[in-house]
């Protein structure tokens, strides 16, 4: 890299986190931040350095930083979550950054090259991916941005979940409703449109750990077709997508997700050629499509929890292999939030 390239990458970053770190190069920029490959000078160890830019700018910025540090430094210990490893503030108060364990790639690249993932592959991938949910939803946490480029893949297969930021604890009692959690109204700005379940799509004031699953339906289904299985151009034709591959939803799936407007929204989706799930997919084993008919699923009541989809037949061989994550414990959710503050107000957390 030339003499000039170097100086505009350090000049990116604070003086006091490039002494802790060797810039490898830079893997990403986009209006949130930055992300480097870089290795740590005194564990010489490549890790993926994210800066965010103005994480503190407003109330809701700070409060999506700080779940997401929350959340990663209370998962540190499941495999198949990204390990958050260091933590430094910035100059200005403003932006922060997080240190990464590196992993090569993530899923959707993969996807997107084709011909890459075989069938053991994406089992494996699949198994992975339902027992770190499993754990997440253990603590009474939904992840709620589940999508391939939030999957994290190192060149052993071994996928790693990532990007927290909007996810969110829920209350044991009233599940996902948000008044009985005292949170405000959920957004339905909530994961790639492509990967979002129907309750989000029709505005839902009710949401639950289901839409995680759906989430995963989702992802299995791309890496089974190499293509996004709902690819909508719009909230509009995201849910004529999907209506026109699943069965009409009944009284009771549209009461489930407690849809207001979004009722109407369905009695108006105009009529599109149906194609059923197992018309979609073309010399895929049974046991493939089966598990795709039990998470793409428009009652979330209906799909199968992280706990059920590790006993599906589809992953279930692995489970004979690798044990299962016990549950979280979220006690430690307060002591991590105390570790935080402390941290960042220290400024560096060491690698």
């Amino acid at each position: 890299m030339s003499g000039k390239n170097n100086i505009e990458k350090l000049s990116e970053i604070d003086g006091h986190v490039a002494k802790h770190y060797n810039i490898v190069r830079r893997l990403g920029k986009g209006a949130y931040g930055i992300v480097w490959k870089a290795v740590n000078k005194r564990t010489k160890k490549i890790v993926a350095m994210k800066k965010i830019f103005d994480a503190f700018r407003n109330q809701t910025d700070a409060q999506r930083t700080f779940r997401e540090i929350m959340f990663l430094l209370s998962f540190a210990n499941h495999e198949n979550i990204i390990q958050l490893i260091g933590l430094h503030k910035a100059n200005n108060n403003q932006d922060i950054y997080l240190v990464f364990e590196f992993m090569e790639t993530d899923l959707h690249n993969v996807i997107k090259r084709g011909n890459i993932l075989k069938d053991i592959h994406k089992v494996f991938i699949m198994y992975q991916l339902f027992k770190a949910i499993k754990y997440i939803h253990s603590g009474s946490v939904i992840h709620r941005d589940l999508k391939p480029s939030n999957i994290l893949l190192n060149t052993q297969c071994h996928c790693k979940i990532a990007d927290f930021g909007l996810a969110r604890s829920v209350t044991q009692v009233g599940e996902g409703d948000s008044e009985s959690s005292g949170d405000p109204t959920l957004t339905d700005y909530v994961a790639t449109r492509w990967y979002r379940a129907p309750e989000i799509l029709i505005a839902s004031k009710r949401y639950t750990k289901g839409i995680d699953m759906w989430s995963l339906g989702c992802i299995l289904g791309e890496m089974l077709l190499e293509k996004p299985l709902f690819p909508g151009s719009s909230t509009i034709n995201q849910v004529e997508r999907i209506m026109a591959t699943l069965p009409p939803p009944t009284p009771e799936d549209i009461m489930s997700v407690s849809a207001g407007y979004g009722s109407n929204l369905l009695e108006k989706t105009p009529d599109m050629p149906r194609r059923t799930l197992r018309e979609l997919f073309i010399n895929v084993s049974e046991s493939a499509i089966d598990l795709i008919n039990k998470l793409i699923i428009f009652n979330p009541t209906h799909r199968l929890t992280a706990v059920e989809a590790l006993e599906h037949s589809y992953v279930a061989k692995y489970g004979t292999v690798f044990t299962y994550h016990e549950n979280m414990n979220m006690k430690l959710i307060s002591h991590v939030i105390v570790f935080i503050i402390v941290q960042v107000n220290l400024n560096v957390v060491p690698t």
